[in-house]
């Protein structure tokens, strides 16, 4: 899980996409190829405050897909709002009823 830090300078965290190795996950054009999220670094900029991105629970992967997660674009954390609070639409999941984001979050879970 993503630990809250102060606003204002990005920082960098392990590519969640890729689990910090900078190769792609699923291989699939050679098991050589890079990372497309970290671009081979196995870290990613972030801005603080963050976190864990509700839509793939911080796997960076969009759920039951071989794709990078739309709502993180793959980094497994998302900025939050400053006065966050728990979406009311979809009770922090992140999802819709019908398994894409949720609307009024944009996929992050919170507001």
């Amino acid at each position: 899980m993503a630990k809250k830090i102060k606003v204002g300078k990005a920082t960098e965290i392990k590519c969640a996409f890729c689990s910090g190795t900078g190769k792609d996950p699923f291989e699939l054009l050679s098991p050589l190829s890079i990372c497309q999220v970290c671009s081979g670094r196995g870290k990613v900029k972030v801005e603080p405050p963050t976190t864990k991105c509700a839509f793939c629970n911080g796997t960076g992967i969009y759920p039951d897909k071989r794709l990078t997660c739309t709502v993180c674009g793959g980094k497994g954390v998302v900025t939050m709002p400053k006065d966050a609070k728990i979406c009311t639409i979809c009770k922090g999941t992140g999802q819709a009823s019908d398994g894409l984001p949720c609307l009024n979050c944009h996929g992050k879970g919170v507001v």
